[in-house]
């Protein structure tokens, strides 16, 4: 239920009148197939952990069929070919919108945040990544007795994603979303 007919409810309440059997079915929860908020789970969370969890799975065992070696600690790391952030973020939004409505403000700031972090996965992060294999690079170039290789540890260079991965992680998310707002009918 929106936070709006939660409102209306709760003035017609506090006026002494008698909600209708229309306002009563709003305030049991038909929200056109997605949980209502008290349904018993915050349906938004679970989606966003549903598409991270799912990309970070697609993302281990396409790392898995490539290298033939298991690794669960690339379940957790920032690079594959589906960016598991930008699945979250996507979820969320479309779970926001889906049972606040799309007219709300919650779900405006859904849609922002999600746009700012699939925007840093694929500028901010990505380039820095380049910089980061372009400075191991030179450092492995310089000679051993070079001041700097001594306390040098190499950069981590896997920190964002093509602008691709970015939209296979928010295709993701959107698809779980959809899928679970629209199972529980």
């Amino acid at each position: 239920m929106r936070a709006t007919e939660m409102l209306t409810a709760a003035a017609g309440a506090a006026a002494g009148t008698t909600p209708s059997t229309a306002s009563v079915a709003g305030l049991a929860g038909a929200s056109g197939g997605v949980p209502a908020a008290g349904a018993g789970g915050n349906f938004p969370l679970g989606a966003a952990l549903l598409a991270f969890a799912f990309a970070n799975l697609v993302n281990v065992l396409s790392i898995w069929l490539k290298e033939k070696k298991w690794d669960a600690r690339k379940f957790l790391t920032s690079s594959g070919v589906i960016s598991s952030l930008s699945a979250a973020v996507a979820s969320l939004a479309v779970a926001v919108g889906q049972q606040e409505g799309g007219d709300s403000s919650v779900f405006a700031l859904a849609l922002v945040f999600a746009a700012v972090v699939m925007y840093d996965a694929s500028g901010v992060r990505f380039h820095t990544g380049r910089q980061a294999a372009l400075l191991n690079q030179i450092v492995s170039d310089l000679s051993p007795e070079h001041p700097i290789i001594s306390t040098f540890r190499p950069l981590r260079e896997p920190l964002g994603h093509s602008p691709f991965q970015v939209f296979a992680g928010a295709l993701v998310g959107c698809t779980v979303a959809y899928l679970m707002g629209n199972s529980s009918v």
